[in-house]
């Protein structure tokens, strides 16, 4: 059955980028300037020569998504029915493209970025490995979502390549830290949210109005320095071990197309959260999120299994008084399971990089270069079938000049790096 027919290709069921999904990127051509498009199938529709660009729809030929995202629900609401009819009655020819003829652009202006330590099975599987002789949740876990302040700078698009970070390490046994690339480079499979319309200095969003604000979501990947993280994350937390890069997917599924996928939250009884952070209708998010490393997927993370939701973190994310922008970024942390193939980093499947586990029949802990690692993610769609959120793709290479003003030795790609 068909979805609905472009002025070049049909929309079949069962795509995770039919009429029900419709997420927003930003895309060019060999001869045209970026601009916003919707996918639809396996084309990239322009929605300046599809909509029109006077007025509020001058947006779209912005080469940000931030200019629309910043008029608001009903705006949102709106251009999304007037897609969905023009899909109905065909697109024209002009405004079609296919994926593969067009590149693809970080699809908004990054204006801050906060990321959160949302999942109880991730917090508890990294406080076995980071704190063995004490309980695994701090104190304060249970009663706020925490989180730290990363790099809006760093954010990049999927497919942009990664370089080996250096910076300070220190082994327990060592007497002194040490300059260098990075030897524990890991991966947080995550979902992020990107704010719509702004609030001032001063003004909390509270956690029911969270629909009036963010505009949708994205996959992210929030590469890790375990070994830099370890040796500078107390007492401040984390810094270079995560500026570094952080990734995000083409496509901003919007907030409108994630109404089927939403699911009560796990219990939140012991303790009960504080006022600011109860919902009326407490929910989260039914998406099912997967790890591919070197072609190989090793991890199944679902999403369903967060504490702590999204609306929690931009309530508690403001609940001071700081003021959010459109085009702010906040990310729910590692995604992890109960299950140790539900685990959504490689320091937790390997245990600390302890336990190898085996990627294209070699064993392996952290990263190496050349490696690639590539996230993807499907939630229900209203139309019954699984809505799409692309890919977010990312390829190690290897680090820049050192202090010293030499490159590093190559890593033998035939060991794991465990230190």
């Amino acid at each position: 059955m068909e979805l609905g027919r472009t002025g070049t290709a049909a929309v079949t069921d069962g795509s995770p980028f039919g009429t029900d999904n419709l997420p927003y990127g930003v895309f060019s051509t060999p001869s045209t300037r970026p601009r916003v498009g919707v996918r639809l199938g396996d084309t990239v529709v322009d929605l300046g020569a599809a909509l029109g660009s006077d007025g509020p729809d001058a947006a779209f030929a912005a080469p940000v998504l931030n200019p629309f995202m910043a008029q608001g629900r009903t705006r949102w609401a709106e251009v999304r029915e007037r897609i969905t009819a023009l899909v109905a009655a065909g697109v024209p020819d002009a405004a079609v493209h296919a994926v593969g003829d067009v590149v693809l652009h970080l699809p908004f202006e990054v204006a801050d970025y906060v990321d959160f330590y949302a999942c109880e099975h991730h917090a508890t599987n990294l406080g076995r490995l980071f704190r063995p002789d004490t309980e695994p949740l701090t104190p304060n876990w249970k009663h706020m979502p925490l989180g730290y302040h990363g790099r809006a700078g760093t954010v990049v698009v999927s497919g942009t390549d990664i370089v080996r970070p250096s910076g300070q390490r220190k082994d327990t046994a060592d007497a002194a830290p040490a300059f260098g690339p990075s030897t524990r480079l890991d991966i947080e499979a995550e979902l992020g949210f990107v704010v719509g319309v702004g609030t001032p200095l001063g003004a909390p969003i509270p956690v029911d109005a969270f629909a009036e604000h963010v505009f949708g979501a994205v996959l992210v990947n929030d590469w890790s320095a375990r070994d830099l993280q370890a040796w500078e994350y107390v007492p401040l937390g984390p810094h270079l071990g995560k500026s570094f890069a952080t990734s995000v997917s083409p496509w901003v599924v919007p907030l409108l197309a994630l109404e089927a996928a939403r699911i009560p939250l796990p219990g939140q009884d012991d303790p009960r959260p504080l006022p600011y952070l109860r919902a009326s209708a407490p929910w989260g998010l039914d998406v099912d999120l997967a790890v591919e490393w070197n072609g190989e997927v090793v991890s199944r993370p679902p999403y369903r299994e967060m504490y702590w939701s999204p609306a929690q973190m931009l309530a508690h994310m403001t609940v001071n008084g700081a003021s959010t922008r459109t085009g702010d970024l906040f990310a729910s942390g590692t995604v992890s399971g109960p299950a140790t193939n539900q685990r959504g980093s490689l320091i937790e499947l390997s245990s600390g990089g302890r336990e190898p586990i085996t990627v294209t029949g070699e064993p392996r802990t952290f990263l190496l270069d050349g490696d690639t690692v590539s996230l993807t993610g499907t939630a229900p769609g209203a139309a019954g079938g699984r809505i799409g959120f692309g890919e977010v793709r990312g390829r190690i290479r290897p680090a820049r000049l050192t202090s010293a003003g030499r490159r590093p030795r190559l890593t033998d790609r035939r060991r794991s790096v465990t230190s």
